[in-house]
C-alpha cells in the first residue's frame, strides 16, 4: 500500500504491468504474454458506509423491475410462466454482458465471477415469482 500511496494515482482500475505510450504497452504485452498479470483498484480512503450503497442499490433494483415489467408486458399481460422465464433471461443477460465478459476478455476466474451467476439468477428469479404472481393477480 505504501508503494501505491507514494504513487500519487487518481481512484480507478490500473493494469500492471503497464507502459507510459500506447506503442510500449503494446509492446510489453507481447513480452509479457503468458506471464503473471494483475488489476489493481485503488482509492485514496475507505469508505465503509452502506446507506448510499444500499439506497442507490435499492433505486437501481427498482428502476431494473419497472422496466423488466415495461417488456414483459409490452405484447399484452404472459402467462406465469413467461414472466418467470424473462425475468431470468434477464438475469442470465446481465450476467453475461457484466462479469462474463471481464472473465472472456481478462482472464477473470472464474472463482471470482460464479457468485454473480447465482446471485443473477436467484434473484431474477426470484423477481419473477414475484412478479408472475403480482402481475397477474385478479384485480377487484
Amino acid at each position: 500500500m505504501a508503494s501505491l500511496n507514494s504513487s500519487n494515482l487518481d481512484d480507478g482500475k490500473y493494469l500492471m504491468p503497464i507502459a507510459p505510450t500506447q506503442k510500449e504497452t503494446q509492446e510489453q504485452m507481447n513480452k509479457n504474454t503468458g506471464k503473471p498479470w494483475a488489476w489493481v483498484f485503488y482509492s485514496k480512503s475507505l469508505n465503509t458506509s452502506m446507506t448510499t450503497p444500499m439506497i442507490m442499490g435499492f433505486v437501481v433494483d427498482l428502476i431494473l423491475v419497472v422496466l423488466l415489467i415495461s417488456i414483459l408486458v409490452r405484447g399484452g399481460l404472459p402467462s406465469f410462466t413467461g414472466i418467470f422465464t424473462g425475468a431470468i433471461a434477464v438475469g442470465i443477460f446481465t450476467f453475461l454482458w457484466g462479469p462474463y465478459s471481464e472473465h472472456n476478455w481478462f482472464n477473470i476466474p472464474w472463482s471470482a465471477i460464479q457468485g454473480h451467476l447465482i446471485d443473477s439468477v436467484i434473484a431474477w428469479g426470484l423477481c419473477g415469482l414475484w412478479l408472475g404472481w403480482w402481475l397477474r393477480r385478479p384485480s377487484n
